[in-house]
């Protein structure tokens, strides 16, 4: 729906893109019509709204001003992509959120102290996946007790009893992915590749 909503307001606002245009460029109706060969009264009526626009339309004008499309229909805004996570404590450890927007699947980067070593299991709705940046970790998974190295990644059912932390050797920095309940990572191996 929301998509929807976005395209109405594109269209709605190509009629005084269009309009601005023209007055910018000094041209008459007249003028746009025989450079175009859309008639004065289509234009006039694209300009103010009263017919929508199509490719049919915009192309000989987008042509005819020497410009691209998007100029015409107004392009999503760039918006800065870089994520500006505000770190916060939990645990005794550092976590970074990676992903801007709550959504089924999260990101986070933990920072995990080398002073975290006493496991504290705990349990909840979701999917896990943790990779191991730098350090070695201690994950503990229901009744396994694991240690992942640096390049190292695990992934578990959230519902089991489950924590992780340091062995003790230094701190760890971990990439965890959240899911929902019942969605795991899936990596797709490239045709012929070794399993």
């Amino acid at each position: 729906m929301a998509q929807l909503a976005d395209i109405a307001r594109v269209l709605a606002d190509v009629g005084g893109r269009l309009k601005q245009l023209r007055t910018q460029r000094r041209w008459s109706l007249s003028a746009l019509a025989e450079a175009t060969g859309i008639s004065t009264s289509t234009l006039s009526r694209l300009e103010t709204g009263q017919r929508r626009p199509s490719l049919e339309l915009l192309l000989p004008i987008m042509r005819a001003y020497r410009i691209p499309l998007d100029e015409l229909v107004g392009g999503p805004e760039a918006v800065d992509p870089r994520v500006r996570p505000t770190p916060r404590r939990v645990d005794g450890s550092v976590v970074l959120p990676l992903t801007r927007r709550p959504g089924p699947q999260q990101s986070f980067k933990t920072i995990v102290p080398a002073t975290r070593t006493s496991p504290d299991p705990c349990t909840h709705e979701g999917y896990e996946w943790l990779y191991v940046l730098s350090g070695r970790l201690r994950l503990v998974v229901a009744d396994q007790d694991l240690v992942l190295d640096a390049g190292e990644a695990a992934e578990f059912d959230t519902r089991l009893p489950h924590w992780f932390g340091s062995t003790g050797e230094g701190p760890v920095e971990v990439l965890n992915i959240l899911g929902p309940q019942g969605e795991r990572i899936h990596l797709r191996m490239p045709p012929g590749s070794p399993e």
